[in-house]
């Protein structure tokens, strides 16, 4: 697994890339209460604003960590957005992205280097 300094996990599997939050960022959230998340098939570019979470203290966008094009999400969070507390780095995963080009997860933050990060 990859980390975003903005407490985005990647996860790479054959070829497609799984995006969720880390426990850190669904822990300073809060309570998540909404989240809307983009259409299957949708092209992204690094940075896009691709998923809307609202919880009982804020609202926060998700960016697209990497060029691609969405190739699944997870109903089952929009559903029951209190997933995404309850385990935000497994089964609480937001959206599949089929990258551009490889190698774009290689400047990300591997566990350890996360962890320092986030003190």
């Amino acid at each position: 697994m990859k980390y975003t300094e903005e407490h985005e996990w990647l996860d790479e599997a054959d070829g497609i890339v799984t995006v969720g939050i880390t426990a850190h960022a669904a822990e300073q959230l809060g309570d998540i209460v909404f989240v809307e998340l983009p259409e299957i098939g949708t092209e992204v570019t690094k940075d896009d604003e691709v998923v809307v979470i609202e919880s009982v203290k804020a609202a926060s966008d998700i960016l697209a960590p990497i060029d691609g094009e969405i190739v699944e999400v997870n109903e089952a969070i929009v559903e029951d957005p209190a997933k995404v507390n309850e385990d935000p780095e497994g089964a609480a995963w937001f959206f599949k992205v089929k990258p551009a080009e490889p190698g774009q997860m290689d400047d990300y933050l591997d566990e350890a280097a996360y962890k320092a990060f986030i003190g």
